[in-house]
């Protein structure tokens, strides 16, 4: 009996694991948008400039993903998605950004939810790394699944130039594509290989000390179709479906988990001078939460959001603030961190109830509040 266990987890074990070497031209491939073979440097490759080619027939849990790229664009953005949902509106993605070669964030690392990346939610150390990327020569990439982290290689094969400690959408499992948002990108001599399922261990930070974590959030509204300085009204708020939701660690809501990713045209982002326009497309949703006080007391409310937010307490309105992507100045990120602003709060004793109104442009939508100690 023993003997046919081990059989059984043998011949699984090897069913499973997969190698896959495919040439540009293979059908295996699907392509999508600005994506086709061509020649470039002596090599066959798969050209995308805007574009993706998703391995049919192919789902990986953990694997190794190797591919030799070149890219002759001075912007641009190319590079992974791995575990891509059924409907293709969930995945991880990896890529490389030529036009940041060399500076912090050149590799980014962003959990698509609902269609929606979510770079400013997610940055910094996990997300984000230095590294120079050479233009109109081939290097290679290799990228390392392992249960809830993975590992980016890009030239040095022995180091990793991005180390993602946690993976952020909690796919297990999905297809892979390389992708390439816009720039003209060349991949060759691509090879998959799966691995073993490793230990799905979430590596979270801690909650700080003051985080505000329960919440409840409202349906998404037309953002222009509402006034985001007016308090909801008490029929308003009885009548609004309330969906309860808690922040991730370090405190952060992703809205993009709850709700449609909106995807306006923002203006602003090309021409600096229209950013007091408005700007068509943009969603807007109300988030709740309770703030019990033992007395009277002016508190200190640390505040980071994507990307625009009205700060209500008890019906009454406190505070506005404008984060969005190039709209501070023209290189703007507008990346969320509970120490971007700051609103105090005249809390009486008892129940405090404190309301914002959270509108997106892009980039990521949520939250972030801290009470100060």
């Amino acid at each position: 009996m023993v003997g046919t266990i081990a059989v059984t987890l043998l011949l699984a074990t090897a069913a499973f694991a997969q190698t896959l070497s495919l040439p540009p031209d293979s059908r295996r491939w699907q392509l999508d948008g600005e994506a086709k073979v061509a020649d470039f440097q002596g090599r066959k490759a798969i050209r995308l400039d805007g574009g993706d080619a998703i391995l049919k027939d192919f789902t990986m849990r953990d694997g190794v993903i190797d591919v030799d790229v070149a890219t002759t664009a001075k912007r641009g953005f190319f590079g992974f998605d791995v575990r891509i949902d059924n409907d293709g509106r969930n995945m991880e993605e990896i890529y490389l950004r030529p036009h940041e070669s060399g500076y912090p964030d050149a590799i980014q690392y962003t959990p698509v939810l609902n269609t929606g990346r979510n770079w400013q939610l997610y940055n910094g150390p996990g997300f984000t790394a230095g590294v120079d990327i050479p233009k109109n020569e081939w290097f290679h990439m290799r990228l390392e699944v392992t249960g809830a982290q993975a590992k980016l290689y890009v030239k040095d094969m022995d180091k990793p130039a991005l180390e993602m400690t946690d993976l952020k959408t909690g796919i297990q499992s999905g297809q892979i594509a390389l992708m390439d948002l816009f720039g003209e990108t060349f991949f060759s001599n691509f090879k998959v290989r799966t691995t073993p399922a490793a230990l799905w261990e979430r590596h979270l930070p801690p909650m700080p000390p003051g985080t505000l974590t329960k919440w409840s959030i409202s349906p998404s509204y037309d953002a222009l179709q509402r006034n985001l300085e007016k308090p909801l009204t008490p029929a308003e708020i009885a009548a609004i479906q309330w969906q309860d939701v808690e922040a991730e660690p370090p405190g952060k809501v992703a809205l993009y988990r709850y709700r449609e990713a909106p995807h306006p045209h923002v203006t602003f982002q090309s021409d600096f001078s229209t950013r007091l326009q408005t700007q068509p497309g943009i969603k807007l949703v109300y988030a709740r939460t309770t703030i019990d006080s033992d007395r009277d007391q002016l508190k200190k409310l640390e505040i980071g959001y994507s990307d625009d937010v009205t700060v209500f307490l008890n019906g009454q309105p406190l505070w506005r603030g404008r984060s969005a992507q190039g709209f501070r100045d023209p290189r703007f990120l507008g990346i969320v961190n509970p120490e971007n602003d700051a609103v105090y709060l005249p809390l009486k004793k008892g129940n405090n109830e404190l309301v914002l109104a959270i509108s997106e442009l892009g980039g990521g939508w949520g939250f972030i509040c801290r009470l100060s100690q």
